[in-house]
């Protein structure tokens, strides 16, 4: 192949990728909304003659303690558990003692903990229990699912979807 025609090749799977690109996201998000909206945790993909291509599974967004306010979260420590501050040129807490607590906050679903020996429980300033992940979804082929889409492309039967098309951008006069 030449590099004319090595050009033109790339410039037109570039084209036609950015296409695509920009209808999945917009499809992305309306099937994010459909599964959201619907209290929906999986769907099946099906051709139009039925058989299975893939399965759309939701992810729902998992709560975990986050620290939103260091210094908060410090003054708390330094108070409640002296032992796990350390000072250098920096004071800050001692990292394995912030991920147990933070687990342990996680395992509650609110940003308090309880001392083990007197069983008085204190809110952790500084925390928060947020998603740390957005609610998404996945799609996962079938084992002949992408030749089964590949052969319903080719022969039209997925021509009653909104599928992308290149068109022409109107020239300006």
């Amino acid at each position: 192949m030449n590099m004319q025609q090595l050009a033109l090749e790339e410039a037109a799977l570039k084209t036609l990728a950015d296409t695509v690109m920009d209808r999945l996201k917009a499809v992305k998000a309306e099937m994010q909304t459909a599964l959201t909206e619907g209290g929906v945790g999986k769907v099946d993909a099906t051709l139009p003659d039925g058989r299975k291509v893939a399965v759309i599974s939701r992810t729902d967004s998992k709560p975990a303690a986050v620290i939103t306010d260091p210094e908060a979260f410090l003054a708390w420590v330094r108070t409640a558990a002296p032992s796990e501050v350390t000072t250098r040129l920096v004071t800050e807490v001692r990292p394995a003692y912030t991920t147990a607590l933070l687990a342990e906050m996680t395992a509650a679903g609110v940003a308090e903990v309880s001392d083990k020996e007197t069983g008085v429980v204190d809110t952790v300033p500084g925390v928060e229990i947020r998603a740390t992940r957005s609610t998404t979804h996945s799609v996962r082929p079938t084992k002949d699912g992408r030749d089964l889409i590949a052969e319903a492309w080719r022969t039209g039967a997925l021509g009653h979807l909104n599928l992308p098309q290149l068109t022409a951008t109107p020239q300006e006069a």
